[in-house]
């Protein structure tokens, strides 16, 4: 019974490892057309009694303002183009005040966001977070920096119901992604936190406090490049 046992987990196990290499592997060429949040989110608003949206539109990184690059950079994850997917120090810092009871900025970074994002469910479990570590290993070393850089940016939420860059762009600044300024970019970046709650433009003390703030982050990094 139990050597039977042990088979199937070794088969399961395989499949999972062909699997999910798979799907890194294809991603690494071929835009993401879904995630798994925004499946939520529009589940979330039919139940409301809502009109379900999902704007979404995938554009390459090059037709993606490096403001805005070098924005998400300066406020979700400073280290992005040194780590390799993880930032203990910013972890053992979140873990820390976490442990006092303060409410601070997580340590995820941008890699761990995508990982996320892309191929995990919410929450804060611990499976997920193991299988967020073994993701984020997985795109570290298949796609690199630059692709990691580029699904971020067209996958995550950045308003309610809008995904991306260019979608969030064209929502609200009525412009292309690629034209963005560093103080719009800073707008976007601000909201990234809770997306659903703050606004990029005709912003709230706070956001607008953040916006100065990365801008200020912004101008000690070059243009970045891969």
């Amino acid at each position: 019974m139990w050597k039977k046992f042990v088979r199937i987990a070794f088969r399961v196990f395989l499949w999972f490892l062909g699997i999910s290499i798979g799907m890194v592997v294809l991603f690494k060429f071929v835009p993401v057309p879904l995630t798994p949040l925004m499946i939520t989110r529009a589940i979330e608003m039919k139940l409301d009694g809502k009109e379900m949206v999902c704007n979404h539109d995938w554009v390459p990184l090059e037709e993606i303002s490096n403001n805005l690059q070098k924005a998400v950079i300066a406020s979700e994850d400073g280290t992005f183009l040194t780590h390799h997917g993880f930032d203990f120090i910013a972890m053992k810092m979140a873990l820390k005040n976490n442990q006092k009871g303060k409410k601070i900025k997580g340590g995820s970074t941008i890699s761990q966001q995508t990982a996320k994002n892309v191929f995990l469910w919410q929450g804060r479990s611990y499976i997920r977070k193991g299988f967020e570590a073994y993701f984020t290993v997985l795109i570290e070393l298949i796609w690199g920096k630059e692709r990691i850089m580029e699904v971020y940016l067209n996958s995550i939420e950045m308003g309610d119901g809008i995904y991306g860059a260019q979608a969030a762009t064209e929502y609200w600044y009525r412009k292309g992604a690629a034209s963005l300024t560093p103080r719009e970019a800073a707008g976007i970046a601000a909201i990234l936190p809770n997306p659903r709650k703050y606004k990029a433009t005709n912003s709230t003390v706070y956001i607008n406090k953040r916006k100065g703030r990365i801008v200020k982050a912004m101008r000690h990094l070059g243009k970045i490049e891969y």
